[in-house]
């Protein structure tokens, strides 16, 4: 399984995402922000603050995404 190393947040609430294999990658997380707990990510301000933590994407509130969902759900970034 891939695992997260870096992410940077994007302010069209997309993540541009390294991982362990060295793919960077992009991913859209527009289509989650209106489903269970990722409500809370609608604010840009706390979209914002994800970091990297056990291998994946993490917000506080113990919010997070899986590394594979991000791996497959992503795009390479050219």
């Amino acid at each position: 399984m891939e695992s997260v190393i870096r992410v940077v947040p994007r302010d069209d609430f997309k993540l541009e995402l390294w991982f362990d294999t060295g793919d960077h990658r992009l991913f859209d997380a527009r289509p989650y922000l209106n489903k269970g707990v990722f409500v809370q990510l609608q604010n840009p301000q706390r979209f914002k603050q994800a970091y990297v933590a056990l291998d994946t994407v993490c917000w506080p509130g113990e919010i997070d995404i899986a590394p594979e969902t991000l791996y497959d759900r992503s795009v390479p970034v050219e």
